[in-house]
């Protein structure tokens, strides 16, 4: 069994924000394996099902903000008896331009607090990450960081998300499925778009 954790914030005003994307990729997971619909647990709401391949998985949503995910991902992770292995944590990240997946397995927290939260509560940060870029706030952008992982996807970027959000969920698949390192062998050396190929790396990243 494998825990898959979207990180987002609860709320209408949160739903198409950057911070949002690891909700949006959990529930396009759902969906497309035609998962139960959601039950409220672990300050959550969480679900499970199987991969194509029939591996079973839950799924989990924290809803206690994110700088508090780790209060709904600790008592998930205890339920389901899961090692911090096997759990994939999915989410956005700053520090990778906009469109880019990669997969790493430790490591800190980036600033992401979400990431923050779970490493705190569960008190060790070898958990699986799937990394989705949101990139930096562009020149004119008025507000740091946190304002622009709050801020909405425009137009061109709502447009191409379904695109990485397949690929976020092709990450997902490859972890369960293959193993991580074999994973990152593959989504961690694909090109982003109009990128270059990253070398083959099983080490933890930033």
């Amino acid at each position: 069994m494998h825990l898959v954790v979207g990180l987002g914030n609860p709320g209408r005003e949160y739903e198409r924000s950057r911070h949002n994307v690891g909700f949006i990729v959990a529930d396009a997971l759902r969906e497309g394996g035609g998962w139960p619909d959601y039950k409220q647990k672990f300050s959550g709401v969480w679900t499970r099902g199987a991969l194509p391949s029939g591996a079973p998985v839950a799924l989990l949503k924290p809803q206690t903000f994110m700088n508090l995910s780790g209060d709904s991902v600790q008592p998930a992770v205890a339920f389901f008896k899961v090692p911090p292995s096997g759990v994939i944590v999915v989410h956005d990240e700053l520090d990778l331009p906009w469109r880019e997946v990669r997969i790493k397995v430790g490591g800190g927290h980036a600033g992401n607090n979400g990431v923050r939260s779970v490493i705190q509560r569960l008190g060790t940060p070898e958990f699986v990450r799937v990394r989705i870029g949101i990139g930096k706030p562009p020149a004119g952008f008025r507000g740091g960081g946190a304002d622009w992982v709050l801020s909405g996807f425009d137009a061109i970027e709502w447009a191409e998300l379904p695109e990485v959000v397949d690929r976020a969920m092709a990450a997902v698949r490859r972890v369960v499925d293959d193993g991580v390192a074999a994973a990152m062998n593959v989504v961690n050396t694909v090109p982003a778009a109009g990128g270059k190929a990253n070398a083959p790396s099983n080490k933890a990243g930033k």
